[in-house]
């Protein structure tokens, strides 16, 4: 009996890691075509991002669910319990990442629908999209193959991302004092660099909440020599 009940918690658990991932990926795609939509301008799309904002936090609600009904039925211990926790806060760290990419699109709807053809600095931004996503791709591979090293990698991903969102907030700046004109389309570049910037928090705090599931420490607020000496030991 015994054994069959612990086959059944696998059975269980694994379907809950198989259910993050996928809506891991929704959330990854969502990005992804929030900064195409930003780039195109092509309502299409826009529209798309926004409609998979209610797939997201209807994946959210199931996933939250299905951790309570194990906690509950199961009583999980020691790294079972660990497991569900990380999975309870990486998925509201992904349907928050959801909301970024929705954002990203309401601002490009604003944008565009106001007439204008170009957007300042896109490139940059887009840059920092781009590292953004990939720490965003790091962390959920560390998640899915539980691996503490590759967490730790995300985590020192952030500082240069820090460092590119404030050299690119200097750069809009300037383009508000040369050209007052370019101030309301300037604006929603910085808040859509913001959400950016956000959304690259968001995988280093995932890419934690890897650390303590492999290592069962707690990494927030630890600075990172203090990370890679748990994550390597």
């Amino acid at each position: 009996m015994s054994e069959h009940i612990s086959k059944q918690f696998d059975a269980e658990l694994e379907e809950i890691r198989s259910q993050v991932m996928g809506m891991a990926g929704l959330v990854e795609e969502q990005v992804r075509q929030s900064m195409q939509a930003l780039a195109s301008g092509d309502m299409g799309t826009i529209n798309h991002v926004l409609e998979e904002e209610n797939r997201v936090n209807e994946m959210h609600v199931l996933l939250d669910d299905m951790c309570i009904h194990m906690i509950a039925r199961r009583q999980p211990a020691a790294s079972d319990l660990r497991m569900v926790m990380t999975v309870i806060k990486a998925v509201e760290d992904l349907e928050r990442i959801g909301d970024k990419a929705t954002r990203i699109c309401k601002r490009a709807k604003n944008i565009y629908e106001a007439g204008r053809l170009q957007v300042p600095r896109f490139n940059e931004l887009n840059h920092i999209a781009e590292h953004a996503l990939d720490m965003l791709s790091r962390a959920l591979d560390a998640f899915a193959r539980m691996d503490a090293v590759t967490a730790t990698d995300v985590k020192r991903a952030d500082e240069r991302l820090d460092d590119e969102y404030r050299a690119l907030q200097r750069q809009l700046i300037t383009v508000m004092m040369e050209d007052p004109r370019a101030i309301t389309i300037t604006l929603e570049i910085q808040w859509i660099a913001k959400a950016i910037e956000r959304i690259g928090d968001l995988a280093v705090s995932i890419a934690e909440q890897v650390i303590y599931l492999v290592k069962g420490q707690d990494v927030r607020h630890k600075n990172q020599e203090e990370v890679d000496r748990v994550a390597l030991s």
